[in-house]
């Protein structure tokens, strides 16, 4: 099969990952309008609830199947052949997974009474396992994967402004947010003829697929305690409407998420291949830059997020959000935290076959977030909720780091500290000054205070002639 450049991938996942950012950033501020924090609250604990049945419909499938099919990309019988058993067990577990959520949504008073909210987002759940998402990766598929997305997003996005008027259409913007994110699953699904063959085979090898994938699902199930738990701990422990504002500070570090792991998307399946093809030198050098990467987009967004976090909420979300200040400040480091655990734990632990010591990590990321979350929501609310979520964070990215310490210390001396810190440190002087700016116009506060802080760090990069943004300048700039 032929290899994909990486840098178009990156393009492509970086369109892809923009236009997931812009979506929100146009819509969020309109539903939180119309909705409010209890309408938004509603959807987020629908969409909360039924992560946990899409969990084990998938049973580890989208990160397992991504390593799968990037091994065996060369061999199309084989290729075939896995892709069948995958998809056969994922139907199995689907049809597990309706049966459990049935039960449940009838069972429990609180959940029967929004019956028909959480019945539209378990479409989420059958939508997950159509969308084979994790074959298109493994193929490094990234232009297709990108245009498909985008046309159903602006579907959503026009759906959006057409149905949503007032605070009772909540069910709209459910189903709505699903179209937007999985519509595309039915056209990935019938396009799968173009890159495997659908003829049934004599023999299914399931018993291989089993340990990795139950390893890779008790990874899932940790990660989704303390990155969905908060919201359902939340809204049972307080109320939607204190979702309603967690969502708030959640959505804004979502967005930035996306952008910073967005190179680690692309980089898995050919870490992935390098260590397969015993390919050392490409291997390392590949998880050099992509630190580089995180460290260098993380930090300053972080910081401009903390000390602009009241101006970004009355932007994207309205006055009637603004309790919700506290947790976004609390949860905004995080952003960092998961860019560096996206690469020791997806990009170094589970290429290499060391997806174990990443459960672990994860194991211990819920424990301290499911504790703290007992603690702290009943006295702070979404800010407890907040705080429970950066102390798992950082307790998984430290234990990812004592399991590869030998790897770091070598890591550590590629990356460019003096020209990283020497250029935040000018950029956070003028961002700090700019707060305090006397400009009314929230929007315009918040664009001025960006373009002078990142321009200022940008200059600084290039002064001192760091690698990565040396190289696109010297590339795309300087060459023309």
């Amino acid at each position: 099969m032929k290899t994909k450049s990486i840098k178009l991938n990156f393009i492509m996942n970086f369109l892809l990952t923009a236009s997931s950012i812009l979506f929100p950033l146009i819509t969020f501020p309109y539903v939180s309008r119309v909705l409010g924090p209890i309408g938004t609250g509603n959807v987020t604990m629908g969409t909360s609830v039924v992560s946990y049945f899409t969990m084990v419909a998938m049973l580890g499938v989208p990160t397992y199947g991504v390593r799968a099919c990037a091994s065996v990309r060369d061999d199309k019988l084989e290729l075939s052949k896995t892709v069948q058993e995958l998809l056969i067990i994922n139907i199995g577990m689907m049809l597990i997974a309706y049966i459990a959520f049935f039960i449940t949504i009838f069972s429990v008073p609180s959940f029967r009474i929004m019956k028909t909210l959480y019945l539209v987002s378990s479409i989420a759940i059958v939508m997950n396992v159509i969308g084979i998402n994790w074959l298109y990766q493994g193929l490094e598929q990234y232009s297709y994967i990108t245009f498909i997305s985008l046309v159903f997003k602006v579907v959503a996005l026009v759906l959006m402004f057409a149905l949503v008027h007032k605070a009772d259409d909540y069910i709209w913007y459910a189903l709505i947010t699903i179209i937007g994110g999985f519509g595309s699953s039915i056209f990935n699904f019938f396009r799968l003829r173009k890159l495997i063959i659908l003829k049934p085979f004599q023999h299914y090898d399931f018993k291989q697929h089993i340990r990795p994938m139950f390893t890779f699902f008790a990874m899932t199930v940790a990660t989704t305690v303390y990155t969905n738990l908060d919201v359902v701990m939340l809204g049972l422990m307080k109320s939607n409407y204190d979702v309603g504002l967690y969502n708030a500070a959640v959505k804004i570090k979502l967005i930035m998420v996306s952008l910073v792991t967005s190179l680690g998307t692309v980089l898995l399946p050919r870490i992935s291949y390098y260590y397969e093809q015993n390919q050392v030198r490409e291997f390392h050098n590949l998880i050099s830059k992509a630190f580089s990467f995180v460290l260098l987009f993380a930090i300053p967004c972080c910081l401009y997020l903390m000390v602009f976090a009241k101006d970004t909420i009355l932007l994207l979300s309205g006055k009637e959000f603004l309790e919700a200040v506290p947790a976004v400040i609390i949860i905004t480091p995080t952003i960092l935290l998961i860019g560096l655990s996206n690469i020791t734990g997806i990009q170094v632990l589970v290429p290499t076959g060391k997806e174990s010591l990443v459960l672990r990590s994860v194991v211990w990321g819920a424990i301290v977030d499911f504790i703290l979350n007992l603690i702290m929501i009943p006295k702070f609310g979404s800010a407890g909720a907040a705080l429970g979520t950066l102390a798992a964070e950082f307790v998984v990215l430290i234990v990812q780091c004592i399991y590869l310490k030998e790897l770091l210390s070598q890591i550590k001396t590629t990356i460019e500290w003096k020209s990283l810190f020497g250029s935040l440190v000018p950029a956070l002087i003028v961002l700090i000054g700019t707060y305090f700016f006397p400009i009314e116009s929230v929007f315009l506060r918040l664009l001025i205070a960006g373009c002078l802080f990142f321009l200022i760090y940008g200059l600084g990069l290039l002064v001192t002639r760091e690698e990565i943004l040396w190289s696109i300048f010297n590339r795309y700039i300087l060459k023309r």
